[in-house]
């Protein structure tokens, strides 16, 4: 095997346990990369405050997060955007399977962290993104002027309820236990709020509604009274659930030992009962799910795998290429508040994104030509610039523009004798839809994302014209998932188009759909509407 093409170890993860465990490995001069499927950081980075890491007085979860990721990659981390499709454990040199491409190693570190767990009240499912939401950063917005339930009373509970009256007219916490579960720090800010009422031994019997939610009913378990919540008239509210979170460790059935709620089992060394295979973070079984505890437990799994790793060069003889330090001052930002695509130094693409765009182009079997849709408004002359940008570092893109669309601000991704591929965005894909927009290119141009046959044959069999719209926004870190499959069908299918739209510039998207939760998939302009994010094979199911 060549030791160019092999790693120490694969992260599958990017959050604060594995982009830990990446800088400690790296540092120690093994070869490590860490695979995200949708944006490095985590489920922390929906977090705006952070004030209970030590060492840092103040700070939000994305800055946290990015700063562990510039420190990893100073040392010589290398970072990959794709999907876990499957594991391959039994020998000495292991394979990771992604939609990227197969990935071999020595040792692999399992650190996919957690999703929101519904609480199962009835309406729940019926009404999830038109009232009924799970994070607070990504659909606060909508609920601007209204009222607002949280369920729950943990910390995330607690500090999203304090976020949310940036939005609300008012929020109410419903809490099942007789009092928050969580550092008397965020219970007390949360109780302490002027536009926050704690309601305790409170639970939800169901929510109501027609398009949106109209009515919540809810009980006090001590004395048996129901309340029924109805807004004002032509008003709706929200409700946003913090139950805690369900682990990510669907691969990992039938493969580890896992508890009876999906968490993985490992030793005191962080391994879990296959040789060769870790886990940090969220997805174990432990008794604090935290940042610090995450990061503990990437400390202690990556120099466990050093020493796992070191043993496997010896039997082998293989010995991977050393990782290149960066000095830390020389690492771009992954993520800038500055206009799409623009990094907080002024340049548009900063080193990082410029050398996977050049990986992409450098792959891309076919040139493209980028169809620009135009009108008046201002976010229109930045996509224009970004898309112009974008084309000046490769000849396998052309620009061309057309004339106003009602849909536009947009952008095409047509093939070069201008027939469209069925890809388009509307709005400027910055934020998390970057790495979308640029996977995009790479399957409008082919070879594309790799596809397993069984896959490939459901996908080839819908021959119906199917259009698939996606509704937004760049600050959502669930939105890219479902975007990418999306147009990877279009891509591989004819009869299938995928336009994202950023909902923040298409407000009657909005209204038209009732949408107030993304990622929101448009099926057939409103046969099926539904929301949360999805991989292929539950589009294809969904399809069906």
């Amino acid at each position: 095997m060549d030791p160019k093409q092999l790693y120490d170890v694969v992260i599958i993860g990017g959050g604060p346990a594995g982009l830990t465990a990446g800088l400690y490995l790296a540092r120690a001069k093994y070869r490590v990369l860490i695979v995200e499927k949708a944006a490095f950081g985590g489920q922390i980075t929906i977090t705006d405050q952070v004030v209970n890491y030590p060492g840092v007085l103040h700070t939000s979860g994305r800055e946290l997060t990015e700063t562990m990721r510039q420190q990893a990659q100073s040392f010589g981390a290398e970072f990959l955007l794709a999907e876990v499709t499957g594991l391959s454990l039994d020998d000495t040199v292991k394979t990771v399977k992604t939609d990227r491409g197969d990935l071999s190693c020595f040792g692999v570190l399992w650190a996919t962290g957690a999703h929101p767990r519904m609480v199962g009240f009835p309406g729940e499912e019926a009404f999830r993104g038109r009232g009924v939401a799970y994070c607070a950063t990504c659909d606060g917005e909508f609920f601007t002027g209204r009222d607002v339930f949280v369920v729950g009373g943990g910390f995330a509970a607690a500090e999203e309820a304090v976020f949310l009256t940036k939005y609300a007219r008012h929020v109410t916490i419903l809490i099942r236990g007789k009092d928050f579960s969580c550092a008397p720090t965020a219970a007390d800010m949360a109780r302490s709020h002027p536009k926050i009422t704690v309601l305790t031994h409170t639970q939800v019997q169901a929510v109501e509604g027609d398009s949106a939610l109209r009515l919540l009913r809810y009980q006090n378990t001590e004395t048996g009274q129901v309340t029924e919540y109805q807004p004002p008239e032509g008003e709706t509210f929200g409700l946003f659930v913090f139950a805690g979170y369900q682990p990510a460790t669907e691969l990992l059935q039938g493969l580890a030992k896992l508890d009876p709620q999906g968490y993985v089992l490992t030793d005191k060394s962080q391994q879990t009962s296959v040789p060769g295979l870790y886990a940090a973070g969220d997805v174990c079984q432990k008794p604090l799910r935290q940042v610090v505890t995450a990061v503990g437990d990437g400390a202690l799994a990556a120099t466990e795998l050093e020493k796992y790793a070191a043993a496997c060069q010896q039997a082998t003889g293989l010995r991977p290429a050393a990782p290149a330090s960066t000095p830390a001052s020389d690492i771009p930002a992954a993520q800038s508040s500055a206009p799409a695509g623009q990094s907080a130094s002024g340049g548009l693409f900063p080193p990082e994104m410029l050398a996977q765009l050049h990986t992409v182009f450098g792959r891309m079997a076919s040139p493209l030509v980028l169809e620009l849709t135009l009108n008046d408004a201002p976010i229109s002359q930045e996509l224009a610039g970004y898309m112009e940008a974008l084309c000046a570092l490769t000849d396998k893109l052309t620009l061309t523009k057309t004339g106003t669309d009602p849909d536009a601000p947009c952008v095409r991704i047509c093939r070069a004798d201008g027939s469209w591929t069925g890809l388009a965005f509307h709005g400027v894909p910055g934020g998390h839809e970057f790495t979308s927009f640029v996977l995009g290119l790479y399957n409008a141009a082919g070879p594309g994302q790799a596809l397993d046959a069984q896959t490939e044959a459901a996908l080839q069999a819908i021959d119906r014209p199917t259009e698939l719209q996606v509704l937004v926004s760049l600050s959502c870190t669930m939105c890219p998932e479902l975007v990418t499959a999306a147009q990877r069908m279009a891509a591989a299918n004819p009869h299938i188009t995928a336009q994202a739209y950023d909902l923040n510039h298409f407000p009657a998207l909005r209204d038209k759909y009732h949408v107030m939760s993304v990622p929101c998939l448009v099926v057939d302009q409103g046969k099926q509407v539904t929301f949360g994010k999805k991989n292929i094979q539950q589009l294809l199911d969904l399809l069906s």
